[in-house]
């Protein structure tokens, strides 16, 4: 795709106004960093970041039955939550393997708001229109709505600055207002941090994502890029689609099993994941720590004994433990299990890891 083809979100152009550094992601030109990837890792890990991430698609379901419909289609269990929170799934094929990883807030037994990824959101809509019973309406937001994540220890700060409710639980949600817009505040994120995610209209997106950059930098943050945003979700073993999750590869696989509801009478590709959890899936997502110096990416053979055991599916410098990182797929045939030792073929050079389980620094999204 060239970058003519490129989708531009709502505020690219304050994106150039602070000088980002721009890529293609999930066919939109993205700003993947303004000052440094790691500085902007740092602020989110020790003050406060603030992230565009208004590529993320946007769908809602409505009609009578919208939550039961989604409910048989997704593989969490919509049950277990109610109105105002908001739950991470799984959209996958019959055969197991996942379209997609996705946040679906409960807005009513009538109403069920998605937030896909950019490239897979036409896919899910289609797929959901396409198995939507009489009633039932599937509708496309991609542009409805734009998205900011505001993550760190002082994100909570930055939104009481604004007059935004900070006080909910972790994957709550409230619909609130900032000087008469609209915004739906949500205690989400993909860093690991304290966080929420900020949903106000498209048109709104750059007056509030103004509004917001201030406060971060009053509290001694930073906006960052996507190239903050991956470091920060891999130190986190966070799966990202296309990485950790695919067509060919499975919830299990990935360790999503905790997304599945498997005593729900229904979801897509439930017979063939309860096929393969009793089983036993035959390969793992693990996490590598590099014990040498070298980079670590995506598609790197895991070797033991001078044999491949596994594959990398992401890789990155670790901003917080100054090592490499790795998330990968290990065999399971293979009894590596963390504490062992691995190579990762880096370029022809043999790198030597230990296997862990992630996450790679701790969880403070409480």
């Amino acid at each position: 795709m060239t970058d003519e083809k490129l989708l531009q979100g709502p505020i690219h152009a304050v994106h150039v106004e602070l000088g980002a550094t721009f890529a293609p992601f999930g066919g939109w030109e993205m700003p993947v960093s303004y000052a440094g990837t790691v500085g902007e890792h740092t602020a989110v890990r020790t003050t406060v970041g603030v992230f565009d991430v208004s590529h993320l698609g946007k769908a809602t379901v409505k009609g009578a039955g919208a939550a039961e419909f989604v409910n048989s289609a997704l593989t969490n269990d919509l049950n277990r939550t109610k109105p105002g929170k908001a739950q991470y799934t799984l959209c996958c094929t019959p055969e197991g393997g996942v379209i997609d990883d996705l946040i679906a807030y409960y807005v009513s037994d009538d109403e069920i708001f998605l937030v896909p990824n950019a490239a897979n959101t036409a896919t899910v809509v289609a797929e959901l229109q396409k198995r939507a019973p009489e009633g039932i309406t599937v509708t496309d937001e991609h542009r409805g709505y734009a998205v900011f994540a505001v993550q760190g220890p002082k994100s909570a700060e930055v939104l009481a600055g604004l007059g935004l409710p900070t006080d909910m639980e972790y994957m709550a949600y409230s619909d609130a207002e900032w000087e008469g817009r609209p915004v739906r505040v949500c205690r989400t994120g993909y860093t690991g941090e304290h966080g929420y995610e900020l949903l106000p209209r498209w048109d709104d997106a750059e007056a509030v994502f103004r509004a917001l950059t201030a406060q971060v930098e009053a509290a001694g943050g930073q906006a960052a890029g996507l190239g903050a945003r991956d470091t920060l979700r891999t130190e986190m073993g966070y799966p990202l689609h296309g990485h950790e999750l695919s067509v060919d590869i499975s919830p299990l696989q990935a360790r999503c099993g905790w997304a599945v509801g498997w005593k729900k009478p229904e979801f897509w590709g439930k017979d063939v994941l309860v096929e393969e959890k009793a089983a036993g899936p035959r390969r793992l997502l693990l996490g590598l720590k590099a014990k040498d110096r070298g980079v670590l990416r995506q598609g790197q053979a895991v070797l033991r004994g001078g044999e491949q055991v596994g594959e990398t599916t992401s890789g990155t410098f670790s901003p917080t433990l100054k090592i490499g990182i790795a998330l990968a797929l290990i065999d399971t045939a293979s009894g590596i299990a963390p504490g062992d030792e691995v190579e990762v073929d880096v370029r022809g050079r043999r790198l030597r890891c230990e296997v862990v389980r992630p996450p790679f620094v701790e969880a403070r999204t409480a």
